[in-house]
């Protein structure tokens, strides 16, 4: 369906329209996810004791905070503790923000800037918080203890009742159902999609025309619109198989792993930069991002994709390029988020960073929120957290950089193992003595008792930190990866009680999750115990790995999944719209040989993905929410098919593969949490090549709801925002962009000029010629289409208007104004909601 350029728009930009009302959604993450991973473990830690009624507890300023009631109600100021939707009138956030000194929790250690934004977010949702008014549940320090109970308790992880959740039951593929309308229906997933509407009696909608099932599909596999001559070809081929071999070419361009890549990325929380207090720039990363490209390029099976990802490196490799391509992948891990001004003192937050991304982007399970605690919500104990914790705390994480380390160690070696010896062997040897030289320093210092005698120490120490810091500086010139590779020390790992890395519990032997069969590790097992738990994630008898990545590549044709909560398969999650459609694509997933590929012709071959997005008063009544698929949903682009959308119909996107990026040498890195490392660099390349910082988001890709590098992303939310408008109308990238649109706007209808051996009148020229046909070119290289004659005789009225008053403002004159007018019409087709969206 086509909408038309109101008049307004075309003359003013006003009426410009980012994106469409009814495609926002709420903004922010799961509130109660939030609660348990990044607050109430705060609350227990740093505030229970003097705030609870738990063992050893006393209730200071007649304050509770170990219930939600106690939250709200507040203590002896009268005033609520926390007012929800309101951070600024909650005292709770004014306290732990330490900007008022009467008022200053804790009171002896201040907490972390990403701590209280946290608190910040969470008041902003509305302080979702689960806990009952009882008191605590358990005594302090108790395995399991979380603070007060919330109403409801997850069945024990092992037994028929948590095995009996839809997730966790094996998959079990089924027959198509029989359907009335066999003619409709063009695969298997369409008969399951008609039986679930011929029951409600929703009619299918009709299918959609040529030109928007095209522009749907090659958004959708590339992330790029088709070009002209791509649209003719489709709309004229007459043969049966013509989307066939239009989904065929797709599937077969680079830009299809580009695209795709970039959803894994958001899954991975993708960085350039490490994240802690300096966010350091990882030189190395870029090569993680480009592994990913390229397995979706080379429609690697997905089980092999998730193996490498976790333990690439103890893989067997045919030949040295796998074994390099091997160490890369585990670039999934190694990118896990740095915390604080010395990440290696706070790696149990890398690690449940790790344990956060893997259990969400391949389980679909929020595994962070047993750190503390028992699950709340799912059948996972904290002693499987810690399980599968013992596996990466046996693993050795690369260190970046950081404002008390300004170097970059333990990133692994691309060169063979000869060779890495041979070269590095003596200098890893030096680097030994440098680091043992700094502990014996340190350890001699916390000895002394004299004053004297520990400042001596202390200049010692630093002495051999600043030997440590220019031998880093002199290494030897290796290629190297961000990667991870097994600890010289590996073992299980202790239950940290309350989250708490110094408050240890009994062990936990390293294993898989209980519910999903509680594999364990030998117990005189030498190693991480990556490769195994690889083993575990992709076995076809794990119910979930296969359930969520078919859900995810549904969910990125049609705008969401059949579990709408792509990332939560857990009790909390929403159910299957279509259980049993789900099963049947799992089931064809892992018996095609995890062929992603394969799963989009599936999907984009059918009936259902073909439809128009044209609405139905009768099926609107039934199902306003189209959770049946009774049409197509309409979306707006992300932020980055806008962006390389807008380059490519303007002619200038830099097609070429990215690489690396252009940061200043190791030897000037001097970040700190003051004076962080922050840089945006020019490119008319692809978007998934801009460099991605952590605590300082891309301005484009910010603007309009890009992934969040700090954590991981299964589902981008769409926001409304004035900025994003006056972006569109303003921004200088917008504007060079639209004039190279122009450019090619008058290129086009300058050679049709030609052609036709026609001259435009002095009264009716544009630029360089006829303005009906400078505005038909803008018109069909933007939007794929020829203006209808209302938009064409108000687009050529106002390119004469805006002419005629430039040149009596003196602005511009002759063909530098024809020029800015057909810029400034082509910055509103750029703006306009039949760019921005697809249907």
């Amino acid at each position: 369906m086509r909408r038309r350029l109101t008049v307004p728009l075309l003359l003013a930009f006003a009426a410009s329209v980012v994106v469409h009302p009814s495609s926002a959604v709420a903004a922010g993450p799961d509130g109660l996810q939030l609660f348990e991973s990044k607050i109430r473990p705060v609350l227990v830690q740093s505030c229970y004791a003097c705030h609870s009624t738990g063992k050893d507890a006393k209730v200071k300023g007649d304050l509770r905070l170990d219930t939600k009631a106690g939250l709200l109600r507040g203590g002896s100021t009268g005033k609520p503790a926390v007012v929800p939707g309101d951070p600024e009138k909650s005292l709770l956030v004014e306290a732990i923000r330490y900007h008022n000194d009467e008022l200053l929790m804790p009171p002896k250690a201040r907490l972390a800037a990403e701590v209280v934004q946290a608190f910040e977010a969470w008041v902003r949702m509305g302080a979702p918080d689960p806990r009952t008014d009882a008191p605590l549940a358990a005594a302090a320090g108790q395995v399991g203890d979380g603070g007060a109970a919330s109403h409801y308790k997850p069945p024990a992880a092992g037994s028929a009742e948590a095995k009996a959740h839809w997730s966790f039951r094996p998959v079990v593929p089924t027959d198509p159902p029989v359907v009335r309308d066999t003619a409709w229906a063009k695969t298997d997933a369409d008969r399951f999609v008609l039986a679930k509407l011929e029951e409600k009696h929703l009619t299918p909608a009709a299918p959609a025309d040529r030109r928007t099932l095209i522009r749907r599909a090659t958004f959708d596999l590339t992330g790029l619109p088709p070009t002209p001559a791509e649209v003719d070809a489709f709309a004229a081929d007459p043969s049966s198989d013509a989307f066939t071999k239009v989904v065929d070419r797709l599937l077969a361009s680079p830009a299809y792993g580009e695209r795709w890549g970039r959803h894994w990325l958001d899954l991975a929380r993708y960085a350039d930069t490490a994240g802690e207090s300096a966010d350091y720039p990882v030189p190395q990363a870029y090569r993680y991002r480009d592994y990913v490209i390229a397995a979706f390029n080379a429609d690697k099976p997905y089980d092999a994709f998730v193996r490498e990802q976790v333990a690439g490196d103890l893989l067997p490799a045919a030949d040295d390029a796998a074994r390099r391509e091997h160490i890369v992948a585990t670039g999934f891990v190694a990118t896990a988020r740095r915390f604080s001004v010395r990440p290696e003192r706070e790696v149990h937050l890398t690690i449940d960073d790790t344990l956060d991304v893997l259990g969400k982007s391949v389980l679909g399970l929020s595994l962070s929120c047993a750190r503390c605690h028992d699950h709340k919500f799912d059948p996972v104990p904290a002693s499987d957290y810690y399980a599968l914790y013992g596996i990466f705390s046996s693993t050795r994480y690369p260190m970046p950089g950081c404002e008390e380390i300004k170097f970059q160690k333990d990133f692994v070696p691309l060169v063979s193992q000869d060779e890495a010896e041979r070269v590095l062997g003596p200098y890893k040897a030096k680097v030994a003595a440098a680091e043992q030289e700094i502990r014996d320093a340190q350890k001699a210092r916390r000895a002394a008792t004299d004053q004297k005698e520990q400042d001596t120490l202390r200049a010692r120490e630093r002495a051999a930190e600043k030997a440590a810091e220019r031998l880093a500086r002199e290494a030897p010139d290796v290629e190297t990866a961000y990667a991870v590779a097994d600890a010289d020390k590996t073992g299980d790992a202790p239950i940290q009680l309350r989250g708490e890395p110094y408050n240890k519990g009994p062990v936990a032997p390293r294993g898989f999750l209980t519910v999903l069969g509680g594999q364990k590790l030998p117990a005189d097992y030498q190693g991480s115990g990556r490769l195994e738990l690889a083993r575990w994630l992709t076995d076809p008898a794990n119910p979930l790995t296969a359930r969520v990545m078919v859900n995810r590549i549904w969910q990125h044709h049609f705008g969401r999944g059949l579990v709408k909560s792509a990332s939560d398969f857990g009790i909390r999650g929403t159910p299957p719209t279509h259980p049993e459609m789900l099963d049947y694509l799992a089931g064809r997933f892992v018996a095609g040989g995890w062929s992603v590929k394969a799963m989009h012709r599936q999907i984009m071959l059918s009936a259902t993905y073909q439809q128009s997005a044209a609405g139905d008063a009768a099926n609107t009544a039934i199902d306003p929410a189209n959770d049946l698929w009774w049409r197509a949903d309409r979306r707006r682009l992300d932020a980055e098919e806008i962006r390389d959308a807008m380059l490519a119909v303007g002619g200038r996107l830099d097609a070429s593969p990215g690489g690396a990026q252009p940061f200043p040498p190791m030897a000037k890195w001097g970040f700190t949490q003051h004076a962080p490392f922050t840089a945006v660099y020019p490119s008319d390349k692809r978007s998934v090549y801009l460099m991605v910082q952590r605590i300082r988001r891309h301005p484009f890709l910010a603007t309009f709801d890009g992934a969040d590098p700090n954590a991981t992303t299964g589902e981008r939310l769409v926001s409304t925002t004035p900025l994003q408008a006056l972006f569109m109308m303003n921004d200088p990238f917008v504007h060079e962009q639209a004039a190279a649109l122009a450019d090619r706007a008058t290129a086009q209808a300058v050679a049709e000029t030609m052609s036709r051996a026609t001259i435009a009148g002095p009264g009716n020229s544009g630029p360089t010629g006829d303005v009906a046909r400078h505005v038909a070119a803008a018109f069909r290289l933007a939007l794929l289409r020829p203006p209808l004659p209302e938009e064409a005789a108000a687009a050529e009225s106002y390119l004469r208007e805006f002419r005629q008053k430039a040149e009596a403002d003196g602005v511009a004159a002759g063909a530098d104004a024809g020029k800015a007018a057909l810029a400034s019409l082509c910055r509103a087709l750029l703006a306009s909601n039949e760019f921005l969206f697809v249907e």
